[in-house]
């Protein structure tokens, strides 16, 4: 197999204190002081192989080591140990302002951000225009780029890193800074790009995007290449070992606890506790409860979240009409079932609560603490399914 991309034993140290200046004079004070430097592995001991024309997504929480290994990618970044190759030419974006002079114009920036990538001038003179109307930046593209907005870095880095048809992509979580308009027109020229059977590698806490775009994900986590697979399992399994250290969702739970959840399991159609589930098949989710006293008219609700943190829907036994009813003191269980489960291939997040029928008192809740999978059995694209018929 071709590979656009090689890693071996891959690793990068920075020294965070202790380092002085690299002289004589620091060299003697290091040692009449007995100053001992500290060490950080941004990334070590990475193993791993990109094919040409695969689309690698980079999750985890922030300060894992996703941005260094992108670096180590581009070549901006030089290993403390091991090895990277890529085959190909690279353009990356990595950070606000990368490749650009403050005091240039955006067009003279054009021009240099195309020499460092190694573009002959020649070029990019054709694909100028190009450049430009993706970048929207008409009226601006003759001022000093000191006076950008972050988005207009953005637009024009993104508009030259793709225009000079590179062979291996490589994106920072810049574009988060982007409008939505222009995101969407990143993410179509980042299918262009698939459909040309280049290789992309992004960094991204967006990951539903993920899910979406790439064929296969890292999980970085301190500095370790942790898990590598398809983006369901990945993200599956930074949703519930990571959550909360500085990524999309933090885990919350609070309560007067006169009624405490004890236990839940996420039940498939056999009567499983299972994490994954067929589109179209059927979840139920068998709540475990201790009631301290009794309790009038407790309300049972849930709301569902993407994996990116969008609110998909939530209901109790109130709003769904249900009588009310006493529940005595001691263990009891309350079912909710979704059969036919209608979403679509992705990753969720499962809110529980339990809160008086005034809703004056929250007596437990679990806010996203219940991550669970859904896989296609179908090819029909989207988040949920809707009962159709053609006639």
């Amino acid at each position: 197999m071709n590979y656009a991309i090689e890693a071996e034993n891959l690793g990068k140290c920075y020294r965070l204190r202790g380092l002085g200046p690299q002289t004589m004079f620091g060299a003697i004070h290091r040692a009449m002081t007995r100053q001992k430097p500290e060490y950080f592995w941004a990334i070590r001991h990475a193993d791993f192989k990109i094919p040409k024309g695969c689309t690698v997504g980079v999750v985890g929480p922030n300060g894992a080591g996703k941005s260094s290994t992108l670096g180590l990618a581009a070549g901006t970044i030089t290993p403390t140990e091991g090895r990277i190759k890529a085959e190909g030419r690279i353009s990356s974006l990595l950070e606000l302002g990368a490749g650009f002079h403050p005091d240039l114009t955006g067009r003279e920036n054009v021009y240099l951000n195309a020499a460092l990538l190694g573009i002959p001038r020649e070029d990019i003179r054709k694909r100028f225009d190009a450049i430009l109307d993706f970048s929207g930046l008409h009226e601006f593209i003759d001022q000093p780029v000191k006076n950008y907005s972050s988005g207009m870095y953005v637009r024009l880095g993104f508009a030259v890193a793709t225009e000079v048809d590179p062979d291996i992509l490589l994106v920072d979580e810049v574009l988060a800074v982007g409008d939505i308009a222009f995101q969407l027109k990143c993410l179509d020229r980042i299918r262009q790009f698939q459909k040309k059977g280049k290789t992309l590698m992004f960094v991204s806490h967006a990951l539903q995007t993920v899910e979406e775009f790439c064929d296969e994900a890292f999980l970085v986590y301190k500095g370790d290449l942790v898990k590598k697979g398809p983006p369901p399992e990945v993200i599956l399994e930074m949703i519930r070992n990571y959550s909360g250290e500085g990524g999309t969702i933090y885990a919350q739970e609070f309560g007067s606890r006169e009624v405490e959840i004890k236990d839940v399991k996420l039940l498939n159609d056999v009567g499983e506790d299972v994490a994954r589930f067929n589109a179209g098949s059927s979840l139920t989710v068998e709540i475990e409860y201790v009631a301290h006293q009794e309790i009038e008219n407790p309300v049972f609700g849930y709301s569902l979240k993407t994996a990116n943190g969008m609110y998909l829907y939530g209901t109790n036994t109130q709003i769904e009409k249900l009588p009310p009813k006493t529940i005595a003191e001691g263990p009891g269980v309350q079912r909710i079932q979704f059969d036919p489960l209608l979403l679509r291939e992705g990753n969720y997040f499962l809110s529980l609560s339990i809160h008086s029928w005034d809703h004056a008192t929250q007596f437990h809740r679990r806010e996203d603490w219940y991550p669970f999978a859904v896989k296609n059995v179908t090819d029909a694209p989207g988040m949920v399914t809707l009962p159709t018929t053609f006639s």
